[in-house]
């Protein structure tokens, strides 16, 4: 009988190997950077087409690589969504990361939190990479310097105005009862179409995400939400995933879901979710009243 060979690994597989062991890595980047796990992980994806593409042999530092290509890949998503920034709500078709998720659930109770993310949103592109990359990764900043295409000392200075916003900012409110009273003013404003109620109940810097679209700004977020009227009729006060939020429910159950993030006694962001595949991985509890 022979000797037995066990079959050797062919350079692909041993490069998907090795990528694969940086993934939880570039992923935890791309959250912090984009605020979506759907986003992260296509983020990730266009990281690996990139190596796949590249010389892997001649990359020194493979981690330090895709971090950077992960960066620039986030980067170039971000100044698209600022592009698409005027877009009206209407115009959405949502979804923020759907359904149990245990590694974003874990990324969420960790120090960076919902909190910081509201945040993040209202960083430009460059500061928000800056300040991820630098405060919450340790990424020098000669490499950071290289994807937002500025030299080391501005970088630095991106990181520090981001850092003072970030510092300055109040955490989010976590008392329902406050929530629930802010949640009706809103939804008592779309009701009668009443414009300048609604911006009154919005944190000037609110942020409106969807899947690729992102709506900043009290005045925009509230030109949006006034065409909801004609929905209003169908919206119950609700819980989803355990946040404050509105269900619009048809035939007894719910077909789309606004779910809100507060400071202080204002709405500083809106998720929405329309896809019904997307809303039937939600836990939504309606609330009596």
């Amino acid at each position: 009988m022979g000797d037995f060979e066990f079959p050797r690994r062919t350079d692909g597989e041993f490069l998907a190997a090795r990528f694969e062991s940086h993934r939880p890595h570039l992923r935890a980047v791309a959250y912090r950077m984009l605020g979506s796990s759907a986003e992260a992980d296509d983020a990730v994806q266009e990281a690996w087409f990139r190596l796949s593409r590249t010389d892997s042999g001649r990359v020194e530092n493979l981690g330090g690589w895709l971090t950077t290509v992960v960066g620039r890949v986030c980067l170039d998503m971000l100044r698209s969504r600022a592009s698409r920034a005027e877009e009206p709500l209407e115009a959405v078709t949502p979804a923020p990361s759907p359904g149990p998720d245990p590694e974003q659930d874990a990324l969420l109770a960790d120090s960076v939190g919902v909190a910081l993310l509201v945040v993040l949103e209202t960083l430009t592109p460059a500061e928000r990479l800056a300040f991820v990359l630098h405060d919450l990764f340790a990424v020098p900043f000669e490499e950071i310097a290289s994807i937002v295409g500025r030299t080391p000392t501005a970088a630095r200075q991106l990181a520090s105005r981001a850092r003072r916003r970030v510092q300055g900012a109040p955490t989010p409110d976590a008392d329902l009862v406050r929530q629930r009273v802010v949640a009706d003013a809103f939804l008592a404003a779309v009701r009668e179409g009443d414009f300048d109620a609604l911006v009154k109940v919005l944190d000037p810097d609110v942020v409106a995400r969807s899947e690729g679209t992102v709506t900043v700004g009290a005045a925009a977020v509230a030109s949006g939400a006034t065409s909801f009227a004609r929905y209003a009729a169908l919206a119950r006060h609700a819980l989803v995933n355990g946040a404050t939020a509105i269900a619009l429910i048809v035939d007894d159950r719910p077909e789309r879901t606004l779910t809100f993030t507060f400071v202080g006694d204002r709405i500083a962001g809106i998720d929405i979710v329309t896809a019904p595949e997307k809303v039937a991985l939600l836990d939504v509890v309606l609330v009596d009243g």
